[in-house]
């Protein structure tokens, strides 16, 4: 995993390049902030949703950048080999190491766990192709690293990006699940993917679904 002298070293001048060009294409889009993120923030699993296009990045690296944050997702470590090492750390990629002994959500945790902030960004449905429903890791994440989840709505039609309410996960996964769809419903109510996660939800509370 990272280092403190990798987080504190000034970024390379690709990534500063390419950075640039990500948030021009944001304000060029003329993509906006709808709901800001709480200001008070420094550590949170931000859960965003629908996952529809290679542009989502952009769009969400364009939202944070607004709000001040810098972004971070995770990769498989091999994609952290020289010569993309120093790139992918600074676009604020986490190496996962499938060899180690830790898990996924241990060393990620563990990661929460070493920084002051950390502002982590998945993509809950997996795949562009999903019917809507969301894999776990990110609640176990969340809830291994004791921060809050953070839902994240991108609306492509009005160019507009919506941060949630702030949710620390009581381990009733179905139960937090249910209320993180109710916010998304509401954003909007008769999106196909969002019904699928809200009776995603409430089959996990009926014992119907696997968490």
């Amino acid at each position: 995993m990272p280092t403190a002298a990798a987080h504190a070293r000034a970024p390379s001048i690709l990534s500063r390049i390419v950075r640039r060009i990500i948030l021009a294409i944001w304000y060029i889009r003329g993509w906006k902030i709808e709901d800001p993120l709480p200001k008070h923030l420094k550590k949170f699993v931000l859960a965003g949703a629908p996952h529809t296009s290679n542009w989502d990045f952009v769009f969400f690296t364009g939202a944070t950048h607004e709000e001040g944050i810098r972004p971070n997702f995770m990769g498989k470590h091999t994609l952290f080999q020289w010569p993309m090492t120093r790139f992918m750390l600074d676009m604020g990629g986490l190496p996962v190491d499938r060899r180690s002994r830790l898990n996924a959500t241990e060393q990620v945790a563990a990661e929460f766990a070493a920084r002051d902030e950390l502002a982590l960004v998945i993509a809950c449905e997996g795949t562009r192709k999903t019917d809507g429903k969301w894999k776990s890791g990110f609640y176990h994440i969340a809830r291994a690293a004791n921060v809050p989840i953070v839902p994240a709505f991108a609306d492509n039609a009005k160019k507009r990006i919506s941060f949630g309410p702030p949710m620390i996960p009581t381990g009733n996964y179905g139960e937090d699940l249910l209320k993180i769809a109710e916010w998304f419903r509401s954003k909007l109510p008769d999106y196909e993917r969002f019904k699928v996660l809200e009776q995603q939800a409430r089959d996990i509370i009926a014992g119907k679904n696997d968490v």
